[in-house]
């Protein structure tokens, strides 16, 4: 038997045996097909992203594949870079039809994968709401993007979601919880924007704080933008303030007026804000302070222009002011010194006044500036080196840095002034002349809405290296000249006032009677008359007086007329104060400010003032000289590290800033090379260091913020607050605060709080609610960081302010 069947598989190669062979090759195929099928080289896994960060790695074939993705990501078409969702839907779609002919052979090896198939199409699932809920977000600028983020890394989505990002279309690449920003050229273009969360304190986390497990998740759009780590952010616990050697301006001026009332702050609903557009007479420039309609009513006399002065409402509105139609993104800096949209500040009264003064003129679409005045019609630069001209040690932009211009109009003196390096403080009434400040602050030129009424200005004594008057219509020689002396207060011993007006030139009977009076005023108040120039270009004249270094003159006067102020009238005290027709003293003492005048520019932006000593306890607990230093320097590394690299804001489009509580000038010092200008405000209840502020060559003034701030609607585009918030919170209605933040700042406008995590989540809150962009917030041992941007957004509802209603 044994030997037949030899023979019959040597000989004949029968049929059974052939069908048999063929019945084992199908059978190999198919265990070749199966085990084809199961293979990761087939269908790839997907890394995971652990919720440390960290990535695991899968196969080579995937980790290839992403790469190749990577890699060409800027010749990709839009739609391959829409998340990690669609691309895994495309893979899918691709493997469609092999995965249809492999249906069976999969269902074999679910066993074998457990609940993995299960997971997938649950992630999937996931992935596809949180991609939808993040393009809602987009569309409404709230910040829920981030949090959709945070879920899903908190939810173990897959690391692929790294390679395309909805909203920014920018690769990233996660490793220890930090973003490395990869450029993207398709994005070189876009306006930059961050957004960073991190929660450390979950406890303090707004409802959300339950999925916000990450450290932090960074979300970009910019191909350039780099947020720093850690490390390098800067967000430190604030080093405790103290006074120091310093006083407030509070206790300063409360021996020269009434106790100023605080406004007791208020419950809000936790649940959400509720937000109107204001109903007022003055509309889109709305300014409560001095738009007070009821408190002007009841005024026994508007002689001394108390009807300009500040007269805030009992409570400060929590309305949002509306939009100017047609209102669009201010031209950016240096154009608009030159010409802004004419729908932005639609106001045509000067134009038509002061048209042949080259003050303004409607131009098509534009507002257009030739840079005149009244007293220099053919243009400021022209007058202003005939200003110099006639007292060369004024020295623009070196001896004299700071300056005051009273009766700016449209404040083309101060625009020019940039050129020489001089930082002009201008001032003007909101009064007839339709918009003059609101015009100066559109073109980029600093300026303030006040009045010199009945009250001091809000500056120090002693501060401004020159203060200047071209045909102010200020009546300086009336009443004792208390409103000359009121410059004599603010102008620095051995600083020029620059007084150009038809009295010095003219020879009318009542120009002459102005100048005879004039005359007498200034010999008694012993200011020195240096020149009387003539300009044969705009056939004007100048005057322009000194102030004394030494208490000589006084001393020596015969008559006691102006008085010299008491010693205990404080020069320094300027919120709420009443004037004085009296002069104070010039400080002698050498370690006294004012003895001497400050470095030359720049110099005295990064050095110590000379009076300020070892022996003072600074801000911050140091020696003051010591604090000074180490507050420059500690801005200097958080604008340099952070700011301006970290936060993706274009600064090329930044030019009026403000910093809400200011300290000693530190911020805006490290802003020095920008092509930008910063308002230090010092809060009232704060350490008075503005004086230091101007010694160091900027300016700033004094406010409470718990009242609206003298500028139009829509005047800054970037708002700095660092641990201000957290002390208005004690005695200020935040929401009336966040209010008058959104009332000055510009449409795209940002604001940057530094303050507790506490006060940042509250903030982010109230932002989110007024329809913000949150581009960044970040926190550390109870201390946060928080940036956001305002959008054009107004709600529908109306709310009617009765006090500002006529």
């Amino acid at each position: 038997m044994a030997l037949g069947k030899y023979q019959r598989v040597d000989g004949r190669k029968s049929s059974s045996y052939c069908s048999t062979g063929v019945v084992i090759a199908f059978v190999a195929l198919c265990f070749v097909g199966v085990w084809m099928m199961t293979s990761p080289s087939v269908v790839p896994e997907r890394n995971e992203i652990s919720q440390d960060g960290k990535v695991d790695v899968g196969e080579i074939a995937t980790e290839t594949k992403s790469r190749q993705f990577e890699d060409s990501q800027g010749d990709l078409p839009e739609d391959a870079m829409k998340g990690d969702n669609n691309n895994s839907d495309q893979q899918d779609e691709g493997n469609s039809e092999v995965q249809d002919n492999q249906k069976a052979s999969q269902q074999t090896t679910e066993d074998n994968q457990g609940g993995k198939s299960e997971k997938d199409d649950g992630d999937k699932g996931a992935g596809s709401d949180e991609t939808s809920n993040a393009q809602t977000d987009k569309g409404t600028g709230s910040d829920e993007t981030s949090n959709a983020q945070t879920e899903s890394n908190g939810g173990g989505e897959k690391a692929e979601e790294t390679e395309s990002n909805t909203d920014s279309g920018e690769t990233q690449t996660e490793t220890g919880g930090h973003a490395e920003p990869v450029e993207n050229p398709i994005e070189t273009k876009k306006e930059e924007k961050v957004e960073e969360k991190v929660d450390e304190n979950q406890e303090q986390q707004s409802e959300n704080s339950s999925d916000n497990k990450k450290d932090s998740s960074v979300s970009s759009q910019g191909a350039n933008e780099v947020f720093p780590d850690v490390a390098q952010a800067e967000i430190l616990n604030e080093t405790t303030t103290q006074n120091g050697s310093f006083s407030t301006q509070r206790a300063e001026s409360k021996n020269e007026k009434e106790k100023h009332q605080s406004t007791e702050s208020k419950e809000e609903d936790s649940t959400g804000y509720s937000w109107k557009v204001c109903n007022v007479t003055a509309g889109p420039d709305y300014i409560p302070c001095l738009d007070n309609v009821q408190a002007l009513k009841k005024l026994r006399s508007t002689r001394h222009y108390e009807h300009r002065e500040r007269h805030c409402p009992e409570e400060a509105p929590t309305c949002l002011v509306a939009l100017p139609e047609g209102y669009k993104r201010p031209i950016e800096w240096p154009v608009s010194r030159d010409k802004i949209w004419y729908h932005n500040v639609p106001h045509t009264k000067l134009a038509a006044v002061k048209g042949h003064q080259n003050w303004v003129k409607v131009t098509g679409e534009y507002l257009t500036f030739p840079g005149g005045g009244t007293q220099f019609k053919y243009g400021a630069s022209h007058y202003i080196e005939f200003l110099q001209d006639g007292v060369p040690d004024i020295a623009w932009g070196k001896q004299s840095r700071v300056i005051l211009d009273v009766g700016c109009g449209v404040a083309s003196f101060g625009g020019y002034l940039f050129d020489k390096d001089v930082l002009t403080m201008s001032l003007a009434p909101k009064d007839e002349h339709e918009a003059q400040v609101q015009f100066a602050l559109e073109r980029g030129i600093p300026a303030i809405s006040a009045v010199m009424g009945t009250k001091r200005l809000p500056f120090p004594g002693n501060v401004f290296d020159a203060i200047h008057c071209a045909r102010c219509r200020v009546p300086w020689h009336i009443e004792g000249g208390q409103l000359l002396l009121e410059l004599n207060r603010m102008l620095r011993p051995g600083g020029y006032f620059l007084w150009s007006a038809t009295p010095v030139y003219q020879k009318l009977p009542e120009d002459v009677e102005i100048w005879n009076a004039m005359t007498e005023l200034t010999k008694k108040m012993c200011w020195e008359l240096v020149t009387i120039k003539e300009d044969k270009v705009d056939l004007v004249g100048a005057a322009i007086y000194r102030k004394p270094l030494t208490n000589e003159c006084y001393e020596s006067r015969q008559e006691n007329d102006p008085p010299l102020c008491k010693e205990s009238d404080d020069p320094n005290a300027a919120w709420n104060v009443s004037l004085q027709a009296c002069m104070h003293k010039i400080p002698v003492d050498e370690t006294a400010r004012g003895s001497h005048w400050p470095e030359q520019w720049p110099l005295r932006l990064e050095r110590p003032p000379y009076w300020l000593t070892s022996t003072q306890v600074g801000v911050y607990g140091k020696a003051a000289p010591e604090d000074f230093t180490s507050d420059y320097k500690h801005w200097k590394h958080v604008v340099t590290k952070s700011y301006l690299t970290g936060m993706g804001i274009s600064w090329s489009k930044v030019r009026n800033v403000m910093d809400m509580r200011s300290i000693y000038g530190g911020f805006a010092a490290a802003l020095k090379d920008l092509n930008v200008w910063v308002m230090n405000v010092v809060t009232i209840d704060s350490p008075d260091t503005l004086p230091i502020i101007y010694e160091r060559g900027l300016f700033g003034m004094y406010h409470d913020w718990c009242e609206s701030f003298s500028t139009y609607p829509r005047s800054y585009d970037l708002l700095h607050a660092d641990h201000l918030f957290s002390k208005l919170k004690k005695r200020c209605n935040l929401v009336a605060v966040m209010a008058e933040v959104d009332r000055i700042l510009r449409p795209e406008g940002k604001l940057i709080i530094r303050d507790n995590v506490e006060i940042i989540n509250e903030i982010e809150k109230i932002a989110k609610s007024l329809h913000w962009e949150i581009r960044l917030t970040y926190s550390k041992d109870a201390e946060g960081l928080l940036c956001v941007q305002k959008t054009m957004w107004r709600p529908k509802e109306i709310e009617t302010i009765a006090s500002a209603t006529a």
